[in-house]
């Protein structure tokens, strides 16, 4: 199958979301495998030469963040979130999308002031110099990346949350599904 084709079964968004989709995935994976072969790297140092790796922990610590901010506007926006819709088959499917369409300006919302509330604790912290303990990394510009990954999902949340929302066929699903 060439690129293009995966690209498009595996990204189904219209126009720049599957790029952004694709570029925030493909950030994600490469943190993960970097975080994979840091752990690898670290138990053979820690059993083989009985000496492990100069603060793997915080290393670790900042990838989980990276990878996690970096899936948070793909995840929002496919919907991917735990949804318990015992209420959907009593409600119709009218008052089901006004709902939802409800639920994208809540979570959009809830994201941008979050968002600024984090990012002015990103300029505190780098006011006041704060680092990490052992390796000495400005913990600012993390917690500035967190709040602009945060505004990244109220963006793609509100437009193309809502545009697959409203673009959504009915879906009949019987019990057990």
């Amino acid at each position: 199958m060439p690129l293009r084709g995966w690209i498009e079964k595996h990204y189904p968004e219209p126009n720049i979301y599957r790029w952004v989709g694709l570029l925030l995935e493909g950030i994600s994976a490469a943190v993960l495998f970097f975080l994979m072969a840091l752990t690898c790297c670290d138990v053979i140092g820690r059993y083989v030469f009985n000496n492990s790796i100069n603060g793997a922990f915080e290393i670790t610590q900042t990838g989980l963040a990276i990878m996690v901010f970096a899936q948070m506007p793909v995840i929002t926006w496919r919907g991917g979130h735990v949804v318990v819709d015992l209420l959907d088959s009593m409600l119709g499917y009218r008052i089901v999308k006004i709902l939802g369409l409800f639920s994208v300006f809540i979570v959009s919302t809830s994201f941008y002031f979050l968002a600024v509330r984090i990012y002015e604790l990103a300029g505190r912290s780098l006011r006041r110099g704060e680092v990490t303990e052992y390796l000495h990394i400005p913990t600012g510009y993390l917690t500035q990346y967190i709040a602009i990954m945060s505004w990244v999902t109220a963006a793609c949340m509100l437009s193309y949350g809502a545009y697959r929302i409203i673009k959504e066929k009915p879906v009949v699903q019987s019990v057990g599904e």
